[in-house]
Order: structure tokens, then sequence, then C-alpha cells
């Protein structure tokens, strides 16, 4: 029997499984049962915490879509996974790094139950993201059914292109969403945001996440969207972003870079984490 505790962030949610005290691996097609949410336990990510293999890290933290494919970041995950080393004795720390696939992140809980995640730098080269394109720019044209669409493109640790639409409630999220998400210019795919900036501390935001499909939140996501709008010098350097599970606040200041010896400063995430229930599961 599998042990796990389902959780979410904004809605997003996620079944965690500790694999420090009992390890386990799982293969694609015990992740996609799991994930399914008729005959498994039904979640968006599923997320294992494991022993870190750096001295730099706490702990190890690994991504699983729903259609079980190893991804490196996801911002809403982060926050839960503190939540649950904290919860479940793992760890008496506030501040705590963790080792993902795209780098190293650090969390923090505050007293109000309120997790902050220091999501990195975001990443704009195109070979970084990846992105197919010859050069780097605020905004790309990209081709989809004969239409052409004005994006952004920029890596939180797994790829996102970026919209503005005038309102996400009439945004073409379920058809435009999956044809950018698996667009021929996204060699490893895309995650979709569409964006609506209320105005410069507020943007509405959806995202059809890479091998997900349409999520309540999506935690880099937000950043994704807020470092898009900043570069294009729409936003602030402090935001709320409201999506359907609720609200985060993402803070990134880009002229801020000659403390980090002209490099980019990493992008703040602040959001609650919620644990829902625990269970067991026959694999």
């Amino acid at each position: 029997m599998l042990h796990f505790t389902k959780m979410h962030g904004l809605g997003n949610d996620f079944i965690v499984i500790d694999a420090i005290t009992n390890p386990v691996s799982l293969s694609a097609d015990q992740i996609r049962f799991l994930a399914d949410r008729n005959f498994g336990v039904g979640c968006d990510q599923l997320l294992l915490v494991e022993p870190s293999e750096s001295e730099q890290a706490d702990f190890r933290y690994r991504i699983f879509n729903a259609d079980g494919g190893e991804v490196g970041q996801c911002g809403n995950g982060a926050r839960c996974f503190a939540r649950f080393v904290l919860d479940r004795g793992l760890t008496d720390k506030k501040d705590i790094v963790v080792e993902t696939k795209s780098g190293c992140l650090t969390l923090r809980l505050d007293d109000a139950g309120l997790v902050t995640v220091e999501m990195g730098a975001p990443r704009f080269l195109p070979q970084d993201i990846p992105f197919d394109a010859p050069q780097q720019a605020e905004h790309y044209t990209i081709e989809v059914a004969g239409e052409e669409y004005q994006i952004g493109a920029v890596s939180m640790g797994n790829p996102h292109a970026v919209l503005m639409v005038d309102n996400i409630t009439t945004a073409p999220v379920d058809t435009l969403g999956p044809a950018l998400e698996q667009h021929e210019r996204f060699p490893q795919r895309a995650n979709v945001g569409f964006m609506e900036i209320v105005d410069r501390s507020r943007i509405r935001l959806r995202v059809y996440e890479r091998g997900t499909g349409e999520t309540l939140a999506c935690g880099s996501g937000a950043c994704a969207a807020v470092v898009v709008g900043q570069r294009q010098g729409l936003l602030d350097d402090r935001v709320l972003v409201e999506l359907a599970g609720g609200s985060l606040l993402i803070q990134w200041a880009e002229n801020d870079a000659s403390d980090f010896q002209g490099q980019q400063p990493s992008v703040s995430m602040t959001g609650p984490a919620n644990r829902i229930f625990e269970g067991e599961i026959e694999l």
C-alpha cells in the first residue's frame, strides 16, 4: 500500500509522497493511475519528497505531471512541499532549501501559514527556455492555424508562453492553450498563460499547463506572466495575480540586478498551501 497526502495550493492539487521514510519508485503508468480522477486519487501533479543529493539543500523535490512526465518546476507544489515537510516533522526549519531538476529553491514559512518561494531568476534566451527563435526579444510572433499571435516567452525552470488578452473569461484557453503547449517552436512543450492586466499592480490569469491542461492556479505561470508584463513596461515590481483558485503575490525587480553581479534577481512568490486528507492506495 502506498501512503499519500492530498494537498492544494489555490486549487492546484497534488499527491505528495514521503519517499524519505519509505523510499518509492513510480513508473509513468503508476503516476497516470494515481492522477486519474475517476480510477485513482486525482491530481494535477504528483510530488516526491526525497533526500537531497546536494550538501547545499535540505531535500530533493521531484514533480510529475498528470501524464506521467517529470518536470522541473511547480510553484504551487513548492509551497505544498514546504508545508508537508514541516507538518510531517521531517524538518523544524522555517527556511528550507530544496533541490529540483531545475536547480535549488528557497522556501520560507511565516506564522500566518503563508509560504514564500524564491523561484530563481527568469531566463529569456531562446535556447534556455527552450524556444525556437533567432534571438531574444520582448515578444515574438507565433502562428497557429493560419492566425498570428504575440507572445512573451520565458523559463521559470519550465517553459512559458504568455499572451495578453482583453478578458480572461472569453480567452480561447481550451483551443489556443493546447495548440501553443504543443507548438513546434517549443521543443519541450510549454505552459501557456492568458493574462488580463487590470492595472499596474494587479492582473487576472488563466494557465493551460503542460501535460495537465488548465488548472485553477499555476505558481510558475503567475511568475512568468508578471515577468513578461514587467519587461514590457506594463507592470510594477509587486503584483497581485488573481487566478481561479485564489491570489498570489509576485515580486520581481529587474532593475535590482546590481546586487546579483549583473544577473537577473530571483522572482518571489507568496501564497497559501493546504492539506486536504491522508490516504493509502494499492498500486
